[in-house]
């Protein structure tokens, strides 16, 4: 059985690999304790990533979407915000999946679920289905307009939208931030 530790190393390197696979560039801070992984470049911007291990629970991916850590008084839970990350990738080993989930879906709540098949009473308001949020569909086929198809992808609109390059306007760190809304 993989500890917590093997299952983030592994989890970590897969979502790597797949970010390199879409042209993306990837950097790891050099210190831990951040409450970010990874930094994902998308042309000028950057975005904070949290990655996550995943599991399988027949129809549904579930992802713990909080931080633990020791201290004196015991373990320390808490939630991503907003303010800390802009996405979180959770792999699935099971499914060979990884998934990308924003703030508006992660911020403030523990776990997030994402279905695989339908419900079985046919269930369909406050559905979250997986491929919404795999990574190939959220992120397209090209790291070129990689910012414009996230946010459009990850919100159901367009977010993003004429600059060359991408980035390039004086509200470039703020559409970082907005992409994810």
């Amino acid at each position: 059985m993989l500890t917590t530790d093997q299952k983030g190393t592994i989890a970590e390197t897969a979502i790597i690999a797949k970010a390199i696979q879409f042209g993306l560039d990837v950097y790891r801070p050099i210190n831990d304790g951040l409450r970010w992984d990874l930094l994902f470049g998308l042309h000028t911007a950057f975005l904070r990533v949290q990655c996550k291990w995943a599991s399988r629970r027949g129809d549904v991916v579930v992802v713990g979407t909080r931080s633990a850590r020791r201290t004196r008084e015991g373990i320390v839970r808490r939630t991503y915000s907003r303010d800390e990350i802009e996405v979180i990738a959770a792999y699935c080993a099971e499914l060979d999946r990884i998934f990308l989930i924003p703030p508006d879906v992660f911020d403030g709540h523990p776990v997030v679920w994402l279905r695989l098949a339908p419900t079985k009473n046919n269930q369909q308001i406050g559905i979250r289905w997986a491929d919404d949020f795999e990574f190939g569909a959220t992120l397209g086929r090209h790291a070129q307009g990689a910012i414009a198809q996230l946010g459009e992808r990850l919100s159901g609109r367009q977010k993003v939208a004429g600059s060359s390059p991408a980035g390039s306007t004086r509200e470039a760190a703020a559409s970082r931030l907005a992409l994810f809304e």
